[in-house]
């Protein structure tokens, strides 16, 4: 009997050591192997796989319906508040809590996959979109595989016709970007209230600010009929700042080497330099790089001379991309 006792008390021990031991190893696996709240990832956000979509077909169908009695309704300073902090979620990677916010202001928030080169897309859409009486605020696009590094602004879709698939182009051609649309045509509105380049109390002026707090670079595209300027396909400007002026002489030098007839405001007077661009002035008074080009129709309304646009257009986003993020 003590020989059985005295073995009880030797192997009672170790078996206990062996049972804190497992327990610990398996409480490390777990912590190891957990998934991290979704809303707190860096860069990246939500990592579902999301819908895949053709991204120029999705936009082409949602700026289609677009026209000057489409109807806008002017956002509260408190909606574009809103709407900017909710991109701003997104752009920090926490697209959890980026729905959240812009859920509180009726904007949905989607996971895409574009079928044209796979990159994944945090799209923000208005639910209005789908009603009768669409509000016209716009959308975004926030690339997820990338930091967010820059944008590419289209202020006039369907009014300034093809920029928005210009826009497009531009966003699959680097990574790091934001595309911004406006979400209705320039005369939508009563007065100019819808037409966006030139008011600061828009969604898509506060989405824009919001990417100028944060250093983001912006290109802004828009269109011009044949007789605004005859002589030129292009035309290039810095708007009211100078911080792109050598962006500026890298895009035109490789719209040049296309064969396109640039107009360069900050060498000579040109038409339509988007002085007045309430997001040039922005981004101006923040030292932030902004560069306003003009198409002309005949580029715009054929696809091999879009295309080639939209490849000069990319040396200076890819440039835009590498440089900010090397800092």
């Amino acid at each position: 009997m003590t020989t059985k006792r005295t073995r009880q008390v030797t192997i009672t021990p170790l078996i206990i050591l062996i049972a804190v031991v497992v327990a610990g190893f398996w409480a490390l696996l777990a912590v190891g192997t957990g998934s991290p709240d979704r809303s707190e990832r860096p860069r990246g956000g939500d990592k579902a796989p999301g819908d895949t979509v053709d991204l120029a077909r999705r936009i082409e169908r949602y700026t289609a319906r677009f026209d000057e009695d489409s109807g806008y309704r002017r956002p509260t300073r408190a909606d574009r508040e809103a709407v900017a902090r909710g991109v701003g979620l997104l752009l920090d990677g926490r697209q959890d809590k980026a729905r959240e916010q812009l859920s509180d202001v009726d904007m949905d928030v989607r996971t895409l996959v574009d079928s044209v080169g796979g990159r994944r897309y945090a799209e923000v859409a208005d639910r209005s979109d789908d009603g009768p009486s669409p509000r016209g605020w716009g959308r975004i696009y926030v690339g997820l595989d990338a930091p967010a590094r820059w944008s590419v602004q289209v202020p006039h879709p369907r009014s300034d016709e093809a920029t928005e698939q210009l826009g497009v182009a531009v966003l699959r051609g680097s990574p790091g970007g934001v595309l911004v649309i406006a979400g209705a045509h320039r005369k939508a509105g009563s007065g100019n209230a819808s037409d966006v380049a030139h008011r600061r109390d828009s969604v898509f002026h506060a989405v824009c600010d919001e990417l100028v707090r944060r250093g983001a670079p912006g290109l802004q595209l828009h269109g011009f009929a044949s007789g605004s300027a005859p002589d030129h396909d292009v035309v290039a400007s810095t708007g009211e700042g100078s911080a792109a002026r050598d962006d500026g002489r890298e895009l035109a030098d490789a719209l040049r080497e296309k064969d396109f007839d640039v107009c360069r405001a900050w060498v000579r007077n040109c038409p339509l330099e988007g002085r007045t661009n309430v997001q040039g002035r922005s981004a101006a008074e923040a030292g932030v790089p902004f560069l306003h080009v003009e198409f002309s129709r005949r580029v715009r309304m054929s696809s091999e001379a879009s295309a080639e646009a939209a490849d000069a257009l990319v040396t200076v986003t890819d440039a835009w991309s590498a440089r900010r993020g090397a800092e």
